[in-house]
């Protein structure tokens, strides 16, 4: 017994070892003036990418920087603000959360430890103390260990936003608008007017199919809407390139929500099987896509249930 244990124990420090192997860099695009961006990679989340899945901004006002999202575990926050530092030397003064999902929140504490103010929709309070979050991150301190480990938790906002919010850093405007529940109940996004860039968080996903989860699809179809009125030149996804064209970006995640209500509502209201139903749709247009068969029938049948509950 104690040699499987030692043995059990060995194999656990190579694996380790390997995902230990640090060479993940972090390179942000500047897409306006004073705005950049850096690009999580079209995967799920692993040990191997440290959970860098998901988008992260900042906008530099000559009183500070402002981010937008933490990404995906403490290293690749610690990352982003040596990158931020690199092109700046202004202070990072306030973080703002699109939404509590895992992928955008575990490097908030190292924001927390630099002093910036983290502002987020009020609903987030419910999900931070849920079971399910607990649960959530004792998974993810296994499925992205090392860089998501016993000293990652979940933080809080400084200041929650229960309704729309207008930061001005420095002069810059940030329109803070409550949009959920949509993809999330805590959605917000983050207009700029001087830059002309709109962070969309994971209401935009482009690049990959979207994850829509526990989403309020119709939700979710109202809040594009309220993005499209905003006329920004360029949106920043929760996931994906920089949309230049943000009204073909935004149809190509309208249609998607749409072509899901439309194959799952008739058989969710005749309580049809819900693998018949989804043998029956089409999914052609789709399934040539980064994360299809990660994503695409768990979107599937959690529209099929929210179908019924409406």
């Amino acid at each position: 017994m104690r040699l499987l244990l030692l043995g059990a124990f060995s194999i656990f420090l190579s694996v380790t070892s390997v995902y230990a192997s640090d060479d993940l860099i972090l390179k942000p695009i500047q897409v306006a003036p004073h705005t950049y961006f850096v690009q999580g990679f079209a995967e799920m989340g692993s040990s191997k990418n440290q959970n860098f899945i998901s988008n992260s901004g900042f906008v530099i006002t000559p009183k500070g920087v402002v981010v937008v999202d933490a990404l995906g575990s403490p290293v690749l926050a610690k990352k982003l603000i040596a990158e931020i530092k690199k092109i700046t030397p202004q202070k990072i003064v306030a973080i703002i959360v699109t939404h509590y999902h895992a992928d955008h929140v575990y490097g908030l504490q190292e924001f927390k430890k630099i002093g910036a103010t983290i502002y987020a929709q009020g609903e987030g309070r419910n999900y931070i103390s849920s079971e399910t979050a607990k649960q959530r991150l004792i998974a993810s301190r296994i499925d992205f260990a090392p860089w998501v480990n016993a000293s990652t938790k979940l933080i809080g906002a400084d200041l929650w936003v229960d309704q729309s919010y207008k930061l001005i850093i420095g002069g810059v405007e940030f329109q803070i608008g409550r949009v959920g529940p949509a993809h999330a109940p805590e959605d917000l996004i983050i207009y700029v007017p001087s830059e002309k860039v709109l962070f969309a968080g994971d209401l935009v996903f482009r690049g990959r199919i979207p994850f829509v989860g526990n989403a309020d699809s119709k939700g979710w179809l109202q809040a594009l809407g309220e993005i499209e009125a905003l006329k920004p030149s360029i949106v920043i996804p929760g996931h994906g390139a920089q949309s230049i064209n943000p009204a073909e970006d935004i149809r190509f995640t309208r249609e998607y929500l749409k072509y899901l209500r439309e194959s799952m509502t008739k058989p969710a209201v005749n309580m049809d099987p819900f693998d018949e139903a989804y043998q029956q749709a089409d999914w052609s247009e789709y399934e040539g896509m980064p994360l299809f068969r990660a994503a695409n029938r768990m979107n599937a049948y959690n529209v099929y249930l929210s179908i019924q509950s409406e």
